[in-house]
């Protein structure tokens, strides 16, 4: 048999925010939940960190990304969604303006980030996706939804 030379593929959930488009790992997530879901507000929490919700009995905490990474926070809509990852064993929630679609990224179509500029720090990037004419972001999502102001 021939020896395969194709790196594996690995499944990303893409997300929009300010219309720019992130990606994460599919295997961390455990499922996608419409915002309208009621976050109770916790005090003398960091301003990205909106609260916690109940799900299935569960208390997870969810962070805006859009507060997270400093861009003006928008009125949810229909499309906003909360998207429920996993880490170890501790679970938290990420508000997304929209989910878009499930691709595959391979080490062909990624690059790791390790020196670039822009607004978004680079804590929270692990790398950047082409897809044809596209650009995601890939993002570390330990980092993301650690209580450290970033």
């Amino acid at each position: 048999m021939a020896e395969q030379n194709i790196s594996e593929a690995k499944k990303h959930l893409i997300f929009k925010l300010d219309n720019n488009e992130f990606g994460i790992d599919i295997n961390k997530i455990t499922t996608i939940i419409e915002k309208d879901m009621n976050i109770t507000r916790v005090p003398k929490l960091p301003a990205f960190l909106k609260g916690v919700i109940n799900l299935r009995g569960e208390i997870i905490p969810v962070v805006s990304l859009r507060s997270r990474f400093g861009l003006a926070e928008d009125a949810y809509d229909e499309d906003t969604r909360i998207i429920i990852i996993k880490l170890d064993e501790f679970s938290a929630g990420i508000i997304v303006d929209s989910v878009a679609e499930v691709i595959e990224l391979n080490e062909e179509t990624t690059e790791n980030i390790a020196n670039i500029t822009g607004e978004h720090s680079l804590d929270y990037i692990t790398g950047v996706g082409k897809v044809n004419e596209r650009i995601i972001t890939l993002l570390n999502l330990e980092k993301l939804v650690s209580l450290e102001e970033g």
